[in-house]
């Protein structure tokens, strides 16, 4: 079960200080979307740069241009891109098709798809690595967990990884490795802790 830090809210500089005090509890540093934003492609060259024996993800959320805009995140070292469910197939399958010519992996991000029967399906079809639950910001102040998310996806993802992201902290964690996911995503819950590298070690911890 590998651990993913979710980095949305720094900066770069901000960033970079924060790894040097986690990176060896982490097993996918990720460039989430606010961050990206911010500081661009460079900030997943200078963490790939810095850290290359940890997995780099670029959260770049893919709507559309699929091949393109997969390269533009692999060619700057990612090792997975972020593509979105709610899609056009034909935008994962660029995706898919792009990471497969650069050895590199998909994750499929499953925000606001409303039919995991239908969609999870085809989704594997296209050959993507991950797919990912996610509650996001937004639906967690409603009070939204990813938890029942999860379990519903484990009933219908076959052939791929299986990611969980969404408001997860040194609490709560053990509630999501019961379910065995392979990936647990965790940002606020490490970064805004009161001692983010023992949170990290503790959540690193449950994960084995």
């Amino acid at each position: 079960m590998k651990l993913q830090l979710a980095i949305d809210e720094l900066n770069l500089k901000e960033a970079l200080e924060v790894l040097e005090r986690v990176h060896s509890y982490v097993d996918i540093i990720e460039v989430g979307t606010p961050f990206l934003i911010d500081a661009g492609r460079e900030a997943v060259r200078q963490i790939k740069e810095n850290y290359p024996e940890v997995e780099v993800l670029c959260d770049a959320k893919i709507m559309d241009a699929g091949e393109y805009e997969a390269q533009l995140a692999y060619d700057a070292g990612a090792d997975y891109v972020t593509v979105l469910g709610i899609t056009d197939d034909l935008t994962i399958k660029g995706c898919v098709e792009q990471a497969r010519k650069q050895g590199r992996q998909v994750m499929v991000d499953l925000i606001c798809v409303p039919d995991f029967a239908r969609r999870v399906p085809v989704l594997e079809s296209l050959g993507v690595d991950v797919i990912a639950v996610h509650t996001g910001v937004d639906q967690q102040h409603a009070g939204r967990t990813p938890l029942e998310d999860l379990q519903e996806l484990k009933q219908y993802a076959k052939k791929t990884q299986i990611a969980v992201a969404g408001g997860i902290n040194s609490e709560t964690v053990g509630e999501y490795v019961a379910l065995e996911p392979d990936i647990v995503i965790v940002g606020s819950g490490i970064l805004n802790a009161a001692d983010p590298v023992e949170a990290a070690k503790t959540i690193k911890a449950a994960l084995k």
